[in-house]
């Protein structure tokens, strides 16, 4: 190169936006051939073709079949595949700056009805593949768990509970009635409607955590004597 001829910059944005489309691609090939064909015909080669990139391509962006699936759930649960924490969205965010309990609770109720639609065909896709997605499914109730934990932690730490309230058992009560078993158990399984299931769910947590309003002091009741 001629001295004080300028170094050509390196394109490392094009690069990233051609990872990013690979990227939806294979996650979209991924989607498509699981509800098509299911979780054991679903292979590697098979979503590579479909999305017309290599299986190592795959393989160097997820690492397998198991990190591919998993980052399916995880873009499924989000609602998109932007890179910001699910604690650091908006609706979270909305739920957390909320001061009156009743209110707070209700829009938590909203955010997991949400959740649960977006996710629960996948969900049950997967628990119908045996012990070959244990680990998805095993990652994916821990991450539920720690943002559960998150959630009844706030309402602590902010002074929502009550003085005897105990956050652990309430963590765990919070963790079993948002879960995505007992969602598809009272609407595919009962035939709740979406909105009948917010509603309950808003009812039983708001129940739970909200603490009763303090009792005023009885009269002093004096003696009987006959």
């Amino acid at each position: 190169m001629a001295a004080g001829t300028p170094r050509r910059s390196y394109n490392s944005e094009g690069r990233r936006e051609a990872a990013r489309r690979n990227r939806a691609a294979v996650l979209e090939a991924c989607r498509e051939l699981l509800f098509r064909e299911g979780y054991h015909a679903t292979t590697v080669r098979a979503v590579a073709e479909r999305a017309g990139v290599s299986a190592e391509t795959v393989y160097k962006s997820f690492g397998g079949k198991p990190g591919m699936v998993k980052a399916l759930w995880d873009i499924t649960l989000a609602g998109d595949d932007e890179p910001v924490p699910m604690g650091d969205r908006p609706q979270v965010r909305e739920i957390l700056g909320t001061r009156e309990l009743g209110a707070k609770l209700r829009l938590y109720a909203a955010y997991v009805r949400g959740i649960h639609e977006r996710v629960t065909p996948l969900f049950a896709l997967l628990t119908q593949a045996g012990p070959d997605v244990g680990e998805v499914l095993e990652t994916a109730e821990r991450e539920r768990l720690t943002g559960v934990t998150a959630f009844v932690t706030h309402l602590d730490e902010s002074g929502a509970l009550g003085p005897e309230a105990d956050p652990a058992h309430l963590m765990d009560a919070v963790w079993a009635l948002a879960g995505p078993q007992l969602y598809t158990q009272l609407t595919a399984g009962r035939g709740w409607s979406a909105d009948t299931y917010e509603k309950w769910l808003a009812d039983m947590l708001t129940a739970m955590l909200v603490p009763p309003p303090p009792q005023p002091p009885q009269p002093h009741q004096p003696l009987r004597t006959r």
